[in-house]
């Protein structure tokens, strides 16, 4: 049985910080992303915050792991 492969952090980010592009939401680096693995099986989620160490606005995004897509996206202007 192949394993599906898991999007890297840096793609992770990639797609955040053009999903808050498309949304007009400020993006601010540095940005933190953690993957959070399933308890069973393959796969997990990537959460990713922008503006990881600052005040003002923050961009919060939670990725499949796997095939991108996004299941939470959030928007804190400050």
């Amino acid at each position: 049985m192949a394993r599906e492969a898991l999007m890297s952090e840096a793609e992770a980010i990639r797609v955040a910080k053009q999903l808050a592009d498309e949304m007009g939401w400020g993006w601010l680096d540095p940005a933190y992303a953690t993957l959070r693995r399933r308890w069973f099986g393959p796969g997990g989620r990537w959460e990713i915050l922008s503006n990881a160490v600052g005040k003002g606005p923050k961009v919060r995004v939670i990725l499949d792991a796997q095939s991108g897509q996004v299941i939470e996206k959030g928007y804190i202007p400050r």
